[in-house]
């Protein structure tokens, strides 16, 4: 195979419960991994003599970027030297809690796999996805899924958002790490597997029972992503959360003309997106 242009997806969690610390330092999580297929980043896989990573963004030129750790793991796994040329255009924002790092990662597992007839079956693929990070697993076969343990546990869910979705980051960098440190642990008596089936437009049981527990630390931390919560409200949002430990906010609309309307409201600098 000489050429592969794959869409690595965003993703949003809706509802995010961290229900307790692990012994191995890890947190158990009840979440609903949710694809957001038309925000991707674009990658594109070429044979080469050398492995050569290009990005549109500087930040991503480094020996941590999870691509080259997941060409890394195929190498040792695999024993074969992969020669490869790997261009990544991002769109989906940094460290925001949509999961791009992570797509591109499961992203590359599955296109260096193909393209090298590497034969490497789905269940080990799992197994070095989630080496890579606790949300990588998901993207090997981004669906709906209700997650668990580390979030690498997943069980389709038939749970499907045909309302408009406006995504909104603020350009605020969340650590991950201290989001955790800073999180309190605690059980849900909401399972959100009850969302299966359920009308979105029941908006007070929704903001009721779901919920994001890193949104304490970080709407303390960071006034300015709980303002976008309140504003999402403000402008006639059915539902809104967090995603992921932050800095993303998305809000569900009743259509697209209150979700773009919302849109042309917020500053300019945002980094704004309408899933619909």
């Amino acid at each position: 195979m000489d050429y592969l242009e794959i869409k690595a997806p965003a993703k949003i969690n809706f509802g995010l419960y961290i229900t307790s610390k692990r012994e191995d330092g890890y947190h158990n999580l009840e979440t609903i991994f949710y694809p957001i297929y038309d925000l991707y980043d674009e990658m594109f896989f070429m044979p080469s003599d050398n492995f050569i990573l290009t990005t549109d963004n500087e930040d991503l030129n480094n020996e941590d970027n999870l691509i080259i750790k997941a060409k890394d793991l195929l190498e040792d796994l695999t024993g074969k030297k992969i020669n490869v040329k790997i261009d990544l255009k991002k769109n989906i924002p940094m460290g925001a809690g949509m999961g791009g790092g992570s797509s591109d990662a499961a992203t590359t597992l599955i296109s260096l796999n193909e393209m090298f007839d590497l034969k490497v079956d789905n269940p080990t693929l799992l197994r070095l996805a989630l080496k890579l990070g606790s949300d990588v697993p998901f993207f090997i076969k981004p669906k709906p899924s209700f997650a668990q343990s580390r979030g690498e546990e997943l069980s389709l869910i038939d749970f499907h958002i045909s309302l408009p979705i406006l995504i909104v980051n603020p350009g605020i960098h969340v650590s991950t790490k201290s989001a955790y440190q800073n999180i309190k642990p605690h059980k849900s008596e909401f399972n959100l597997r009850n969302l299966e089936h359920f009308d979105l437009t029941q908006s007070a049981d929704l903001i009721k029972n779901v919920r994001n527990d890193f949104e304490d630390f970080v709407f303390t931390s960071f006034p300015q992503v709980k303002s976008i919560k309140d504003e999402m409200y403000k402008m006639g949002a059915i539902f809104s959360l967090m995603t992921g430990s932050g800095s993303t906010v998305f809000g569900i609309f009743k259509d697209l003309d209150a979700a773009e309307k919302a849109r042309r409201c917020l500053p300019e600098e945002y980094f704004t997106f309408i899933s619909y």
